[in-house]
């Protein structure tokens, strides 16, 4: 993290501002295939391709296992995300995936675990999963069942992890279990390739804003010692960790998002008349549009601010991810849901990319951490900091 950033600028370092020129480039060049890829269930090769060349997916990994930067840097993945989920959710999910994925391997993993994956990872080689949420599991991951149990120098997992994101498509998935340590209950993580013995795919979910989605069933799958990642009993340590660091980086996509649909319903409202003026000056819609725009840049600076932190220190900046992570998704939905409103029936269009950011903001105020779960952790942090 350069020194010359802080968590109180305004603008971007020049070091920043390149890579996000270098994501818009890529969004650009996603244009033809965002339609469709955003409406897929698997990996699209073309966005893959795309995302490759660019070499934007260097960012997920630390400089010395073939990354971008000496190490990932979260003001940088948010910059990325934000360019890139103003064109497309699919390619913005094939980017940030590969770091959130992977970054207990960073964290955790073995020096041969880390040489064997993570320059793949840089290179889209291979595709990153982390598989944490199970059927009956979902923000109250102490309740999983995955189990992990010692078989002489081998591991041995069983279990089913459900609505995991790159699920199928995946080359391996960084994976949280329960096991049992001098008597007691203890989460650990463990990488699992797909193509172990025993691991096997089944997709019965899909969302209202398609994705690569599946459940990752193991049944009786045997690793190595060394796929361990990180110590025994210490697997919510690495769990935490990668949400330190990525968590702001999805209030950087809402941000992306929302500015999209802004310019959408800009550009219709600025373009059609009705009662003898264009719509961009005909009753509260004036009012619509600059709330809009307002809140979009509140949330920026808080984005920013907190992405910033989370790159110099990102445990002891979590609070600041969190609260980015809230108010940039919750303003994506306000605001998409506003321009759909001006927009009229043109904006409930199937198949129209309004219509598409309005299914999109959805699903972000409820992956990686849900609203009300944040928002009640936030609250016990502010009583403990400030109740006498």
């Amino acid at each position: 993290m350069s020194d010359t950033v802080d968590d109180m600028m305004f603008e971007l370092p020049d070091q920043y501002r390149e890579i996000a020129g270098q994501a818009r480039a890529l969004a650009e060049q996603a244009v033809p295939y965002s339609d469709r890829a955003d409406e897929s269930d698997s990996v699209d090769p073309d966005m893959r391709r795309l995302l490759a060349d660019s070499g934007l997916a260097r960012l997920a990994v630390p400089e010395r296992f073939g990354g971008l930067l000496p190490e990932v840097d979260s003001l940088a993945i948010t910059v990325v995300r934000e360019a890139l989920a103003a064109e497309s959710a699919h390619l913005d999910s094939l980017f940030c995936m590969q770091g959130i994925g992977s970054f207990a391997i960073v964290k955790g993993g073995s020096s041969a675990v880390q040489e064997a994956w993570l320059p793949r990872v840089a290179s889209l080689d291979a595709i990153a999963g982390l598989s944490l949420t199970e059927p009956d599991v979902g923000s109250d991951l102490k309740a999983i069942t995955t189990t992990l149990t010692r078989d002489g120098d081998m591991l041995r997992i069983n279990g089913r992890k459900s609505f995991i994101t790159n699920g199928g498509d995946a080359d391996f998935y960084s994976t949280l279990a329960v096991e049992e340590i001098d008597g007691q209950r203890a989460y650990s993580m463990v990488l699992v390739p797909a193509d172990a013995s025993g691991v096997s795919i089944e997709r019965p979910h899909q969302i209202i804003a398609p994705h690569v989605l599946g459940d990752v069933i193991m049944e009786d799958v045997v690793l190595p010692a060394d796929h361990r990642l990180g110590e025994p009993g210490k697997g919510f340590a690495l769990v935490l960790a990668t949400l330190s660091t990525f968590r702001v980086s999805v209030a950087g996509a809402a941000l992306g998002l929302a500015e999209a649909a802004l310019v959408e319903a800009v550009r219709h409202a600025a373009g059609r008349e009705q009662f003898g003026v264009t719509l961009d000056r005909l009753g509260g819609i004036p009012a619509a549009l600059a709330m809009s725009w307002t809140e979009i840049e509140m949330a920026r600076a808080l984005t920013y601010r907190a992405a910033a932190a989370a790159a110099r220190d990102p445990r002891a900046n979590l609070h600041l991810s969190s609260m980015a992570k809230v108010a940039s998704t919750e303003m994506a939905g306000r605001v998409v849901d506003r321009c759909v409103q001006v927009m009229g029936r043109f904006g409930l269009v199937r198949g129209s990319r309004i219509e598409r950011f309005y299914r999109e903001a959805r699903p972000m105020r409820i992956y990686e951490g849900s609203t009300e779960v944040i928002l009640d952790s936030l609250a016990k942090q502010l009583v403990q900091r400030m109740a006498p």
